[in-house]
């Protein structure tokens, strides 16, 4: 059963989505407190890397959430095996975008 792209799916769903949690509160609160040393802590590489991270993660629960509303909402068809590979090229798509935007 850990083999199939189903349930590697929903543990990218479930981590994307316990990862927003934990950084979306202190992204927030960085952001109300945008004094200069805050802004210039933003361009250091380090974070630059989370930042991109956070962008993917949020793709990925993104198109995790589209697959599982499809699954539910949607009587069952073969194409649906690929609706796991969709949301992952969604996911690296989209951080591709903000990487190149960097």
């Amino acid at each position: 059963m850990r083999q199939h792209p189903s349930y590697w799916a929903s543990i990218v769903h479930r981590a994307s989505g316990i990862a927003l949690a934990a950084f979306l509160p202190l992204h927030f609160w960085t952001l109300s407190n945008a004094l200069q040393d805050s802004l210039a802590w933003t361009e250091r590489p380090l974070v630059k890397l989370g930042e991109w991270l956070i962008v993917v993660a949020l793709a990925a629960h993104l198109g995790g959430g589209l697959r599982v509303l499809a699954l539910e909402f949607l009587a069952w068809r073969e194409w649906q095996k690929s609706l796991a590979a969709a949301a992952a090229a969604l996911a690296l798509g989209v951080g591709l975008a903000f990487a190149l935007a960097l």
